[in-house]
């Protein structure tokens, strides 16, 4: 009983405790997934900035396209700047509603075709950089309780290897190892629910902020529809 005793005393039951007495393996698991947590709440943060920034940036430019300003008048006043979002997608359709008339543009069908093109891809372009970095909430989520569950095989393995060397399986004697296995499967899910979570949440916000994408884009392309037969039309009626 009294060596019982001391072997239970020996062992620090403390989360640093159990840290330091795990073994090599169960150390760089835990490592990893401390390392994978802290980059989960690295990117829930850039991304809560980020997305309230986008939606903050969609509802002035709305604002300011349907207040009646002339089109080319807000195409000089973004054409120089860096954009994102709406105002990227209206910039793109306009810079090839310019390109193509300076052209000699005849065709409305082409010229319609080429404008929904640069929208489209300046869309993707922006649907990408909002859904940036998802991917990796979706694998520390699904990976984390994995990562730790390896862990914690391993450290009771190590456990069992031990008491088979002491021939002692009193509770005082197993209990420290499995507690140092199981921290492994707790800190997995520690790195995983915040994950799982925040990839629901955002993967749900970049979905809304590409349908208002889409939205403004149809609405954009009737416009420009509507302006390119009053331009052409006039244009072969002459020929």
């Amino acid at each position: 009983m009294e060596q019982v005793g001391m072997a239970a005393a020996a062992h620090d039951v403390s989360l640093w405790g159990l840290f330091m007495q795990a073994g090599l393996i169960v150390k760089l698991v835990m490592i990893g997934l401390v390392a994978a947590s802290v980059w989960t709440w690295a990117i829930v943060i850039d991304k809560y900035v980020s997305y309230a920034r986008a939606r903050r940036q969609f509802d002035q430019f709305e604002q300011v396209f349907w207040s009646g300003q002339s089109l080319e008048e807000l195409y000089r006043t973004l054409a120089e700047r860096s954009n994102t979002g709406l105002a990227a997608i209206f910039v793109a359709a306009m810079r090839e509603w310019k390109k193509s008339f300076e052209r000699g543009a005849r065709s409305p069908i082409g010229l319609q075709m080429r404008i929904d093109r640069a929208m489209d891809v300046t869309m993707a372009r922006e649907s990408e950089a909002l859904e940036s970095r998802l991917s990796s909430l979706a694998t520390i989520g699904s990976a984390g309780p994995f990562i730790g569950l390896f862990g914690t095989v391993v450290g009771i393995m190590t456990s069992f290897q031990a008491i088979a060397g002491s021939n002692n399986a009193s509770l005082a004697v197993v209990a420290p190892g499995i507690a140092e296995a199981l921290l492994a499967t707790a800190m997995g899910l520690i790195a995983a629910i915040p994950a799982v979570i925040a990839y629901n949440k955002f993967a749900g916000e970049a979905g809304k902020l590409g349908a208002r994408m889409e939205g403004f884009a149809d609405e954009f392309s009737a416009i420009l529809s509507r302006q390119i037969d009053e331009k052409l039309q006039p244009r072969q009626a002459a020929q």
